[in-house]
């Protein structure tokens, strides 16, 4: 399931958001997914934990309107995999980051992430 950027019309990704003082990845995991795609506990499991951190770093267009005056270059990322608990689940995508969704293929969206990101994806969606 990829979701398609409110902010870059054509742009896919999959959820993700930081962390809150002291919670945990999957606690974190749960809460981006639930306020971004409408998807909780009734719709997907959590199956996988990606064994380790992926970081990456961004292009300097986007250090420039994210970084927080240079203290930010990217981003570290723990992975989870969620699988549908039954064949009708429909995300409902918050309408801020996301408009749009739909059931892709993981090498489709390794070849449609935003450059910067594809090697992230490739690094956790090729184990596949």
């Amino acid at each position: 399931m990829a979701f398609e950027r409110a902010d870059v019309a054509g742009t896919w990704q999959l959820p993700q958001g930081g962390l809150e003082q002291g919670e945990e990845p999957i606690t974190a995991a749960w809460r981006e997914l639930m306020e971004e795609t409408g998807l909780g506990e009734a719709d997907v499991v959590a199956r996988v934990e990606y064994p380790e951190w992926v970081a990456y770093e961004w292009p300097a267009d986007v250090i420039r309107l994210h970084g927080r005056d240079g203290r930010r270059r990217g981003q570290i990322q723990r992975w989870f995999v969620f699988d549908a608990l039954h064949p009708d689940v429909a995300a409902t995508p918050d309408g801020s980051e996301f408009v749009g969704w739909k059931w892709v293929e993981p090498k489709w969206l390794i070849d449609n992430v935003v450059e910067f990101r594809r090697r992230a994806y490739q690094k956790v969606l090729g184990t596949l």
